[in-house]
């Protein structure tokens, strides 16, 4: 099982949402999202990575993507974001045997998040609780040597503890989560599906806790 020791650090001590990402950008422990787990039928690999830490209350995650022919059609929360250029977060406490939670984002920062018993059946995060997400993108548009437009692009989020199914009195420290950090664009130019655990699946499917990693909160 592949296993992230995930840093307590004061992240939200700092002065604004650009210091905060350089900070996590730095102490962040990082996570490279680089296995292609259907090569034969989605062959494209993309560079990704996320720097992940907590300070108790909540967990930050800062994703970065290099070379992405960029689709960004989905505007609302809730609008099926996992067919743009996508990075995702699917977890669940180290006790729990089938509930989990799924974080997705496009790289505008459109959020899909809900409550999950299987990939059939979930519950939607109410208006309340997605505003409690704190999202932040970025995008530089640059040319390869070809003459293709692609794109770098960021993703800082700022999850709290209550959506993760701690309560008010728990701390993250100390505890244990079972995880899987995605990269996927089912509509783009170019289809993929990486992942940081690997999945064996016959096809691309990503709500597969039996393939989560573990994240040790220090």
């Amino acid at each position: 099982m592949k296993t992230l020791k995930v840093p307590n650090q004061h992240i939200a001590d700092q002065n604004n949402v650009f210091d905060r990402i350089k900070y996590l950008n730095e102490v962040g422990v990082e996570a490279h999202i680089d296995n292609v787990n259907w090569r034969e039928d989605f062959p494209k690999f993309l560079q990704a990575t996320v720097h992940a830490a907590h300070d108790g209350e909540r967990l930050f995650l800062l994703y970065n993507v290099f070379g992405e022919k960029l689709r960004t059609v989905c505007t609302h929360d809730f609008d099926p974001v996992w067919q743009d250029s996508c990075v995702e977060f699917f977890v669940q406490r180290d006790n729990e045997s089938t509930l989990y939670c799924n974080f997705e984002c496009n790289a505008n920062g459109v959020l899909l998040a809900s409550l999950h018993q299987s990939r059939e059946e979930s519950i939607k995060f109410s208006t309340d609780e997605m505003a409690s997400v704190f999202r932040h993108a970025s995008v530089i548009h640059r040319y390869e040597k070809n003459g293709n437009q692609v794109s770098d692009w960021s993703l800082y989020l700022e999850i709290p503890k209550n959506l993760l199914r701690f309560a008010p009195k728990e701390s993250l420290s100390q505890k244990i989560l079972r995880a899987n950090f995605y990269k996927c664009g089912d509509l783009t130019n170019e289809p993929h599906f990486l992942t940081w655990s690997p999945i064996s699946t016959p096809k691309p499917n990503f709500h597969v806790p039996q393939f989560f990693g573990q994240l040790e909160m220090e």
